[in-house]
C-alpha cells in the first residue's frame, strides 16, 4: 500500500510538472508568427514591430465598395502607376507579382510581370491568382464584367480613384497601408511629406515679391497646362509662386498668343522624357522674345512623375520647383 502511493504522488507531480509547461509554452508568443484574437472576432493579428495589424480588416474603397480582406496579402497585382510607386514605398514590393505596363519605378518593378494597362490583361491575372489587385475608378466603370472574375476567382478587389490633392494622396496612401498591413509605415511617409512640405513653406514664406510661373505639360503645337485642382497647382502655391494659369481649372490647352500674354517669368516643361531639349525649343519659339522668362532664360525641363504622379515623390517635386523657381532662397 505505501509503494502505491508514493507512486500516486510522483505520477501526480509529474503530471503537475508537465501541465506547466504545456501552460508556459501556450502563453508565449515569442516575436513571430501570429496571435490569436481572444474573445473578438478580429481573428489572427500579425505583429510587426510595436504595431500589431489586425485581419479581417473592412476598407471602403473609391468606388464606395465595402471590401474586407480576410489575411494580411502575400502577393499583390498593381495596375496603377502610382498605386505601385506606394507599395514599394510601403515596404511590399517583394510581394509584388504583377504591375501595369507603365510601372517605371522603382527600378525593382521594371522586373515584374506586366500585365497591362487601361485594358488589363484578364487571363494572365486570373493565372497569377493574386491575393488582391489594385485597379482603377476606371477599371471599375468599364471592366466590371472582369473585376467579378477577379472576385469569383478569390482575388480581393480594391478600387483607387483620381487624386488631385496632396491629401487625396494621402488618403488613397493610408487605405492601400490599411490594406496591406502596413499602417505605421504609411504614416511615416505621410509625415515626413508633410515636414518637408511645412520646411518648404517656412523657407518662402517671407517671400514678398511672387514669381509667375507658366506650366507646360505638353508641347507645341497643342500646348497644354494645369491650372486648379492639379498638384502643380497646389505645389506652386506651397512655394509662394503663382501659377500663370490660376484662373483656368484642371488641364486645359491654351495658345502660343495666350500664353505671351500672360507673360510668365519662369516656364516648367514636364515632357522632357519623349522630347529632346524642350527647354531649347522653347527659347527659340517665334514671337517668345518678349516673354520674361524668355529674356532671362528661365525655362526649365522636370521629372513629370515627381510633379504629376500621386505618389510619394510629390515631395520631391515641391522641393525641386522651390529651388528652381526661388535659387536666392534655397542657395542653389
Amino acid at each position: 500500500m505505501k509503494d502505491l502511493f508514493q507512486r500516486w504522488v510522483f505520477l501526480s507531480f509529474v503530471f503537475v510538472f508537465m501541465l506547466a509547461i504545456l501552460t508556459a509554452c501556450g502563453t508565449d508568443n515569442g516575436s513571430t508568427g501570429t496571435v490569436q484574437g481572444e474573445g473578438t472576432d478580429e481573428g489572427a493579428a500579425k505583429v510587426t514591430g510595436e504595431v500589431i495589424e489586425a485581419f479581417p480588416v473592412t476598407i471602403t474603397d473609391d468606388a464606395g465598395r465595402e471590401v474586407t480582406i480576410e489575411s494580411e496579402p502575400q502577393s499583390i497585382v498593381s495596375i496603377q502607376t502610382s498605386n505601385t510607386e506606394i507599395l514599394y514605398a510601403l515596404g511590399v514590393g517583394e510581394r509584388m507579382i504583377g504591375v501595369s505596363d507603365y510601372c517605371n519605378y522603382p527600378e525593382e518593378a521594371l522586373s515584374v510581370q506586366k500585365v497591362g494597362g487601361q485594358d488589363m490583361d484578364a487571363e494572365l491575372i486570373l493565372s497569377l491568382l493574386p491575393d488582391i489587385v489594385f485597379v482603377t475608378t476606371y477599371h471599375h466603370d468599364t471592366h466590371g464584367n472582369i473585376l467579378k472574375q477577379y472576385e469569383e476567382a478569390g482575388i480581393t478587389v480594391v478600387v483607387t480613384g483620381s487624386a488631385s490633392t496632396f491629401d487625396d494622396v494621402y488618403k488613397t496612401m493610408g487605405m492601400i497601408a490599411q490594406a496591406t498591413g502596413t499602417s505605421e509605415k504609411a504614416d511615416e511617409i505621410i509625415d515626413d511629406m508633410k515636414d518637408r512640405r511645412a520646411a518648404v513653406e517656412d523657407k518662402v514664406k517671407g517671400i514678398t515679391d511672387k514669381k509667375k510661373v507658366w506650366v507646360e505639360v505638353a508641347p507645341a503645337p497643342d500646348i497644354f497646362t494645369t491650372g486648379q485642382n492639379t498638384f502643380m497647382h497646389e505645389m506652386l502655391e506651397a512655394i509662394n509662386a503663382t501659377n500663370a494659369a490660376e484662373d483656368q481649372d484642371g488641364w486645359v490647352k491654351m495658345t502660343e498668343e495666350e500664353i505671351v500674354q500672360l507673360n510668365p517669368d519662369v516656364i516648367i516643361t514636364t515632357y522632357g522624357y519623349y522630347i529632346d531639349n524642350p527647354a531649347e525649343q522653347v527659347l527659340a519659339r517665334d514671337g517668345w522674345a518678349e516673354v520674361t522668362a524668355i529674356k532671362n532664360e528661365q525655362v526649365f525641363d522636370v521629372d513629370s512623375d515627381t510633379v504629376t504622379r500621386p505618389g510619394p515623390r510629390l515631395i520631391e517635386g515641391v522641393e525641386t520647383l522651390a529651388k528652381i523657381i526661388y535659387p536666392e532662397v534655397f542657395g542653389e
